[in-house]
């Protein structure tokens, strides 16, 4: 049963200040939003599925606050429905951003559109996309109280927030607190379930960034690998097609040929093999021999930073993953791919290029990133007794043809977890999705029903066993398929088009 407010509870003087230790509130604002009517597609709509929210009536609280003597100003929006659900879901961000950026209308209209009030933050960064605006605070000094804010400072402030506007507002707090977020999102909320363990019931991360410092250095590895092989850049069509062939003889390992590659773990694919073979480039139309600079990128790309002696610094895509960034258009010299990590954050000398390092030069930074900002914005803690001892639940999805964040790092975060608890999949299910790119796209299937699971298993104790999708196979063929939480692998039953999870 919803529960209904006053159309006079939506103003300032009507809405108690929220109490936040060590802040000051600066100002809140209020104001009913009428009718608010919005199609929210599942691919920006993470954890969720297609949503047309009509008609909707909410108070907007925006409340604006600082920490004294670290000069930030940080923004916390709150959407409350006049019918509310009696739940909370917070929402987060992407890349460089917190929140309140270009997808949260997407994430908070289809929360509202549920009956769920709805917050996000931008921890202080404004709508900066990039962090070039607030990353140094003065040549050669990082904003570290910002990046803190990012990092982890403003998520526990974000809920301390919503749940105090909730309590004025409806006169009771939330029978039930969630988190929903991808990527960035995914980070954040993989830091909640470590840092604050009692902020959320429920939390649902999926493909999480959980390891900031190794996944930034890790993006300009392929791109200097072709410079230290002195190679340039190659096609976008060349390493599309070699795309293909590893799809070609990797799809029929699971026994099933549609254009996905499900058996990771059996798929195995030299580049240099198929160098100065004969190709149709896509964009250009004409035939052209693969290069050698494709197959040094795609194994850069694939295997993950080395150092010079060849050992792991990170994990690399999977294969079949689309790794057409690292290439450049027909008729340009190299990529576009400015530097904001190393220069900005690592060595704080805006003229710094990672790309003119050596290799020796490269594994140093990649270690100094690591050692530096791991306290400040990385989420990989594997410990999380606190959270499950306070009956919180988690739940991840990550696609494995991800081209951004390596599936293997959330695999390997999980594997870390079941060290710690071995009883891991009490409170704490990953499923993996075969041919799912970032977060949403690509030929395999985008968990819709992650969010729904989540506050079965949260309010009733119905852990998900198996997730439905929809995947899109050769021809463009729309069928249905179960995703298995793992370690569990999803296997056809005899061709007979259904499935069931094998351990």
């Amino acid at each position: 049963m919803n529960y209904t407010v006053p159309t006079t509870a939506c103003s300032p003087s009507a809405i108690a200040t929220p109490v936040l230790y060590g802040a000051e509130i600066l100002s809140l604002s209020a104001s009913w939003v009428q009718n608010f009517t919005l199609y929210v597609p599942a691919v920006f709509n993470y954890n969720h599925g297609d949503q047309s929210v009509q008609n909707v009536d909410f108070c907007n609280v925006t409340v604006t606050y600082t920490h004294p003597g670290y000069d930030d100003r940080i923004t916390v929006e709150t959407w409350l429905p006049y019918n509310w659900n009696k739940r909370l879901q917070s929402t987060g961000g992407g890349g460089w951003q917190a929140g309140r950026w270009v997808l949260s209308e997407f994430f908070m209209g289809g929360a509202i559109g549920e009956g769920y009030a709805t917050t996000t933050t931008d921890a202080g960064l404004g709508n900066a996309v990039q962090p070039t605006a607030w990353a140094l605070k003065s040549p050669g000094n990082a904003n570290l109280e910002d990046l803190r804010n990012l990092g982890y400072r403003s998520l526990n402030d974000q809920a301390i927030i919503a749940e105090d506007l909730i309590q004025s507002f409806y006169g009771i707090p939330p029978a039930y607190s969630y988190w929903s977020g991808c990527s960035q999102g995914g980070r954040q909320g993989l830091m909640l379930a470590q840092r604050y363990p009692h902020a959320y019931n429920g939390i649902a991360a999926s493909a999480p960034a959980q390891s900031w410092p190794e996944l930034a250095s890790s993006l300009y590895y392929p791109l200097l690998a072709l410079a230290w092989a002195g190679e340039p850049s190659p096609l976008t069509c060349e390493l599309e097609f070699l795309t293909d062939e590893v799809v070609k003889k990797c799809d029929p390992l699971d026994g099933i040929v549609d254009g996905i590659i499900s058996d990771i773990d059996k798929c195995a694919f030299d580049p240099f093999s198929v160098v100065n073979k004969t190709f149709s480039c896509s964009t250009t139309g004409k035939s052209m021999r693969l290069s050698r600079a494709a197959a040094i990128a795609a194994e850069a790309a694939w295997s993950g930073p080395r150092t010079t002696r060849g050992d792991f610094l990170w994990y690399g895509l999977n294969l079949g993953a689309d790794i057409t960034g690292f290439g450049v258009a027909s008729g340009q010299n190299s990529t576009d791919n400015p530097d904001e990590w190393f220069n900005y954050f690592v060595l704080r000398n805006q003229s710094f290029n990672i790309l003119n390092s050596s290799h020796e030069e490269y594994d140093w930074l990649f270690h100094l990133a690591v050692q530096e900002y791991t306290d400040v914005i990385a989420a990989n803690d594997p410990d999380l007794t606190e959270f499950k001892e306070a009956g919180g639940k988690l739940l991840t999805y990550h696609g494995m043809a991800d081209p951004t964040i390596p599936t293997k790092s959330t695999e390997a975060y999980y594997r870390a977890v079941r060290q710690v608890i071995p009883d891991v999949q009490n409170f704490y299910r990953y499923f993996q999705s075969p041919g799912l790119g970032h977060c949403s796209g690509g030929r395999g299937g985008q968990p819709t029903t992650l969010f729904d699971a989540l506050r079965a298993w949260v309010e009733n104790g119905t852990a998900p066993d198996s997730l439905p999708v929809k995947v899109n196979a050769t021809g463009g063929v729309e069928q249905d398929r179960i995703l298995c939480p793992y370690p569990a692998k999803t296997v056809s039953q005899s061709g007979n088009g259904t499935f069931r999870c094998v351990h």
